[in-house]
């Protein structure tokens, strides 16, 4: 058995090897490897090759848990994917993709060659834009009674009721703050989602893994859209636009991107 084995970052038209040869790339995800494509037909997979012991399966998965290997490498595959993606259309594969013979590489470009061209494609002129909406909770507690319909409302009546019953109304208006503003924010997060799926070709919301507090405040959601290059301004214009609408509210969003395409290909 070879000491090597395939680590694999995009799979790219074969025209685009003679635009990036692989020699002009980035480094690889090991120092001391080399950049390759592995062409068959229309098709190619950009390669690197590493050894087997440390990329066999139980191996990876142990080096997984050590936080400083796992950020190098996978900053050196985001690294030399990216750079790919803005030259050329790609299919960019999860980190960790390996395979322990070339042939095994040309196998499957051969098998899946009609899935990977539609969906490159599909893909062709366009990126993947990420927006995360934030919420400042103490700017949004004290603007409340302007955002909440609800609230709006109360305000207004307890200002024509009389004393007795304007001091009750304002008690319970104190006590919705706190469901009122997590309703405003659920509204406000569902009109971003929906206004940006209007000026892009797909949307996906993404799972926030653990709770993200920054200096923009609490991270309340996490979108990936699929915007074609030709209409990014129009995207960034609507983005920005819901910004300023909701600024007042705490709400911040924070565009990124572009990116490679992770989150509208499934393989």
């Amino acid at each position: 058995m070879s000491s090597s084995a395939f680590y694999v970052y995009c799979i790219a038209e074969s025209v685009a090897t003679a635009q990036l040869p692989a020699e002009s790339l980035p480094a690889a995800i090991e120092e001391d490897a080399k950049l390759e494509w592995v062409t068959v037909n229309k098709l190619a997979a950009l390669t690197s090759e590493v050894p087997q012991e440390t990329y066999s399966e139980e191996r990876l998965a142990a080096h997984l848990t050590d936080a400083t290997w796992t950020a190098i490498r996978a900053m050196r595959h985001e690294t030399v994917v990216e750079y790919v993606a803005k030259r050329a259309t790609v299919i960019p594969l999860r980190f960790g993709t390996i395979y322990l013979e070339r042939s095994g590489i040309k196998q499957m470009l051969t098998e899946k060659a009609r899935e990977f061209e539609e969906l490159i494609e599909h893909l062709r002129g366009r990126e993947e834009w990420g927006v995360n909406v934030y919420c400042d909770r103490a700017v949004l507690l004290s603007s409340i009674t302007s955002v909440s319909p609800v609230l709006r409302d109360l305000v207004e009546r307890a200002q024509q009721a009389p004393p007795g019953q304007s001091y009750l109304m304002q008690k319970k208006i104190e006590t919705l703050k706190v469901d009122e503003s997590r309703v405003a924010v659920n509204r406000i997060v569902d009109q971003v989602e929906e206004k940006l799926k209007t000026q892009s070709d797909e949307a996906r919301r993404l799972r926030i893994l653990n709770v993200e507090t920054t200096e923009h405040g609490e991270l309340k959601a996490k979108f990936a859209f699929l915007v074609q290059r030709s209409d990014f301004e129009e995207f960034r214009d609507a983005a920005e636009q819901l910004a300023r609408e909701h600024q007042a509210a705490g709400i911040r969003l924070e565009l990124t991107g572009p990116w490679p395409v992770y989150n509208f290909i499934q393989l």
